[in-house]
C-alpha cells in the first residue's frame, strides 16, 4: 500500500494477535520520515510485536499495516540478541557481508566494493582488526557491535531495533547511540524498543507508550511522564489472559 510521502509507516487500527489474543490492539498513527522514535511501555505490552508487524513477521488480525516504498535497502531489523544463534559458524566479515543480502542473493558473490564497505562498517563501530575472528568467540558487546556494522552495510531507510542495548556494556552503548543519531541525521527513520528511560529522554525526540493500546505517542517530553508511565502499568495490569480474546477486565 502506498503511503503520503512524509511518512515511512501508518499503522490503521492495527492489531495483532498471537492465538487470537491481542498484543496489539487497535493502533492508529504514523512513523514520520526521518524520525526518531523509542518503544516503550511494560513487559507484555506489545512492544517487539510491533516491529515483527512492521517487518512482515506477523501479519494483521484487524486493520493495517501500510509502508512506504523503501529501496533496494528494505527494511533493516535487528531482533534481540536472545534471538540470534551465534553458534553457526561464520566470521565478523562475512556476518557483516550478510547487509548486501538483497544485493547478492543466493547465486551471488560479493563484490570487492562489498567487502570494503563491511570493514569500513566495522572500523565505524569499532571493530577494526576483527574481520577474521568467529562470530561465537565474541562477547555480547562485541558482537551487537558487529550487528550494528551489518545494519550500516544494509543502507537501508527505516532501521527497527528490539531493545539494542540491552546486556551491553555502558561503552557499547555510548557508542552505537552516537550511530543511531547518525542515521538520524541523515534522515533514516528509526524506530527501537528500549527500558532506560533515561537513554529515551536523553536521544530520542519521539516517543510511543504502548500497552498493548496506545497510551501516548508524540514528543517524548510530552509522553514519558510519571502520569502516562503509570496509565501504562495500570492499563498493562488490567488485561486479562484468561478471557477468551483476552479483552482488559472492566473497572
Amino acid at each position: 500500500m502506498s503511503v503520503a510521502a512524509e511518512s515511512a509507516v501508518v499503522f490503521r487500527d492495527l492489531t495483532l494477535t498471537y492465538e487470537r489474543h491481542p498484543a496489539v490492539h487497535h493502533l492508529n498513527g504514523t512513523l514520520a520520515r526521518g524520525s526518531l522514535t523509542a518503544i516503550v511501555g511494560p513487559n507484555g505490552a506489545g512492544k517487539s510485536t510491533l516491529l515483527k508487524g512492521i517487518v512482515g513477521q506477523m501479519r494483521p488480525a484487524e486493520g493495517a499495516i501500510e509502508r512506504a516504498d523503501l529501496g533496494r535497502g528494505g527494511i533493516a531489523y535487528l531482533p534481540q540478541q536472545a534471538e540470534i544463534d551465534r553458534r553457526f559458524p561464520i566470521s565478523v566479515i562475512d556476518t557483516v557481508l550478510l547487509g548486501h543480502w538483497q544485493r547478492i542473493g543466493w547465486a551471488g558473490a560479493a563484490t570487492e566494493k562489498m567487502r570494503r564497505s563491511a570493514r569500513q562498517a566495522l572500523f565505524a563501530v569499532g571493530l577494526d582488526g576483527f574481520e577474521r575472528r568467529p562470530v561465537e568467540t565474541l562477547s555480547v558487546g562485541q558482537f551487537q557491535r558487529v550487528l550494528f556494522a551489518r545494519l550500516i552495510v544494509q543502507d537501508a531507510e527505516l532501521i527497527l531495533l528490539d531493545e539494542p542495548f540491552a546486556s551491553v556494556d555502558w561503552r557499547t552503548s555510548e557508542d552505537l547511540l552516537l550511530l543511531v543519531e547518525g542515521w538520524h541525521r541523515e534522515r533514516r527513520t528509526v524506530a527501537a524498543v528500549l527500558h532506560d528511560l533515561d537513554q529515551v529522554r536523553a536521544h530520542f525526540p519521539d516517543t510511543l507508550l504502548i500497552a498493548r493500546e496506545c497510551v501516548a505517542w508524540g514528543a517524548t517530553p510530552e509522553v514519558v511522564t510519571p502520569p502516562n508511565l503509570l496509565r501504562a502499568r495500570q492499563m498493562s495490569e488490567a488485561w486479562s489472559a484468561e478471557a477468551e480474546d483476552c479483552r482488559r477486565v472492566p473497572a
